[in-house]
C-alpha cells in the first residue's frame, strides 16, 4: 500500500483511503497502529531509564534530590519549547516522518551515551538531548495520526495510540528491574538494553510508517492534486498566526488554565504515600496503577469523545481529577487500600479522558497543512503550564504542608474548570 503511494510519474488520482473496494474501512488506520508500535517500543526504552535514573544520580553519583528535581524540571521545559520547532519543521513540505525520525533517533542515541556520563554537566547535556528528541517527535507524530484518520474517528485513533504508548510505559519499569536483578553492573546494563530497544523503535518507524501521509480531511484539504502533493509550504508566520483562529485560541487557553492547576504525578504519589502512611516499598507500584487504568480506558474514552464531543470529555476528565484530589484530602491516615486504588483509578481516568482527547480536539480545529504546528502550540502551552504548577506546588508544600498545598490547588482547579467551560461553550464541537 505504501509503495503504491510513493511511485512517481503517475497521473494524479483520487485520494487513497487505504481500503480495497468492497471492504469496510478499518476502525484504526494502519499508520496509527505503526506509530503506536513505535511509541510502545520507545516507551519501554525511555521508562527503563526513567525507573532507575533517580536512584542512579542520587545514590550512585551523589546528586541531591533537590538538584535532580531542578535538573528534571529544566529538561522538561526544554522539551516543551523544542516541540514548537518540531511542529513547524514537520509542516514545511509535509516532512512529518523525517522530523519525527530525527526526534526518535536523538532519544535512541542518548541511551548508550548515559554509559559515559558520570558527572552532573554531562548527564545534564545527555538528558537535554533526550528531551530535545522527545520535543521534536511529539507534534509530527500526532499530526500523522490526525492526517491519516477520518475526522469522525479521531478520538478512537488517539485512544488506540495512547493505549499502546502506555503499554510501553508499563513494561519499561518491569524490564529495568528484571535487568537489575540478573546483572552485576545493573545501571550500565539497563542503559545498554534501553539503547537497543530504542534503536528497534527507530527501525519500526523507518520500515512501517509511510513517508508521506495523505490527509483524510477532504473537506478542508488545501490541495486539489491528490495525496502526493502536500499543498502550500507552511511558513513560520503561518504557524504563529494559528492562534488567531478563535477555536484554537480557546482550546489553548483552556489547556493552559487547567494545566496551571494540575499537580504533577510525582507530587500526587508522594502525598498518597505520606498522607495515607503507605509502606515505602509500595511506592513504585503507584505509577503502575495509574498507567494500568489509563491503558484500560484510553480506547473507550476515545470512542466516547467521538460521540459526545472531545472538548466536553476533556473537561469531564478534569472532574475525575478533582474527585481524586478530594479523596486524598478527605481520607484519614488509617484509610484502607481501597482509597489508594480509587485515587489511582480516577487519576488514570483523568489521563484517558484528556491526553489523546486534547490532541483529537486540536486536530479538528487546525487545517491539515498546519497539523504539526497546531498540535505543538496546544501541547507546549499545556506542558509549560504544568511545569509552572509543579514549581508553585513545591514552593507551597515547603511553606505550608502537602495537604494545604493540595487544598489550594483543588480549589484553583475547580475555578479553572468553571472558567474553561465558559470559554469552550461558545464553540463546543458537534460530535462527528
Amino acid at each position: 500500500m505504501y509503495l503504491a503511494d510513493s511511485r512517481a510519474g503517475k497521473a494524479p488520482a483520487a485520494p487513497d483511503t487505504g481500503v480495497r473496494p468492497g471492504r469496510r474501512a478499518p476502525a484504526v488506520p494502519g499508520t496509527v497502529l505503526a506509530l503506536g508500535a513505535v511509541s510502545l517500543i520507545t516507551d519501554i526504552s525511555s521508562e527503563m531509564v526513567t525507573a532507575v535514573l533517580p536512584l542512579y544520580v542520587v545514590a550512585a553519583l551523589g546528586l541531591s534530590p533537590l538538584g535532580f528535581g531542578l535538573l528534571d524540571g529544566i529538561n522538561n521545559g526544554v522539551g516543551a519549547l523544542v516541540r514548537l520547532a518540531g511542529g513547524h519543521l514537520a509542516d514545511r513540505g509535509g516532512r512529518h516522518k523525517v522530523v519525527a525520525g530525527i526526534g526518535y533517533g536523538l532519544s535512541a542515541l542518548c541511551k548508550p551515551l548515559l554509559l559515559l556520563a558520570h558527572t552532573l554537566p554531562v548527564i545534564s547535556a545527555v538528558l537535554a538531548l533526550d528531551r530535545t528528541g522527545k520535543g521534536l517527535r511529539t507534534a509530527p507524530r500526532d499530526a500523522m495520526i490526525s492526517l491519516s484518520t477520518p475526522p469522525e474517528r479521531l478520538g478512537r485513533a488517539f485512544g488506540v495510540h495512547r493505549a499502546m504508548d502506555t503499554t510501553g510505559a508499563l513494561l519499561g519499569p518491569l524490564a529495568a528491574f528484571a535487568v537489575l536483578r540478573v546483572t552485576v553492573d545493573g545501571y550500565d546494563a539497563v542503559f545498554a538494553v534501553s539503547g537497543c530497544v530504542a534503536a528497534l523503535g527507530v527501525l519500526v518507524l523507518v520500515l512501517f510508517v509511510p513517508r508521506q501521509v495523505a490527509s483524510r480531511h477532504p473537506a478542508t484539504r488545501p490541495d486539489a492534486d491528490g495525496p502526493g502533493h502536500p499543498g502550500p509550504r507552511a511558513t513560520l508566520r503561518d504557524s504563529a498566526a494559528l492562534l488567531r483562529r478563535p477555536a484554537l485560541r480557546r482550546l489553548t487557553l483552556c489547556a493552559v488554565l487547567l494545566g496551571l492547576t494540575t499537580v504533577s504525578d510525582s507530587f500526587l504519589y508522594l502525598l498518597l504515600q505520606r498522607e495515607l502512611r503507605l509502606p515505602v516499598h509500595l511506592f513504585p507500584l503507584l505509577p503502575l496503577g495509574t498507567a494500568a487504568t489509563f491503558l484500560l480506558l484510553a480506547i473507550p474514552m476515545g470512542a466516547v469523545a467521538d460521540r459526545m464531543g472531545r472538548r466536553r470529555l476533556f473537561l469531564a476528565g478534569h472532574g475525575f481529577l478533582l474527585l481524586g484530589y478530594g479523596l486524598v484530602l478527605l481520607a484519614s491516615p488509617d484509610a484502607g487500600p481501597s482509597v489508594v486504588v480509587a485515587v489511582l483509578v480516577l487519576h488514570g481516568a483523568f489521563y484517558a479522558a484528556t491526553d489523546g482527547v486534547l490532541a483529537a480536539a486540536t486536530a479538528r480545529v487546525v487545517p491539515p497543512e498546519h497539523q504539526g504546528a497546531g498540535q505543538a502550540l496546544v501541547g507546549t502551552g499545556q506542558a509549560l503550564a504544568r511545569f509552572v504548577c509543579s514549581l508553585a506546588f513545591g514552593a507551597a508544600w515547603t511553606l505550608w504542608d502537602g495537604r494545604t498545598a493540595l487544598a489550594v490547588t483543588t480549589a484553583a482547579l475547580a475555578a479553572a474548570a468553571v472558567a474553561a467551560s465558559f470559554v469552550l461553550r461558545t464553540a463546543d464541537e458537534v460530535p462527528a
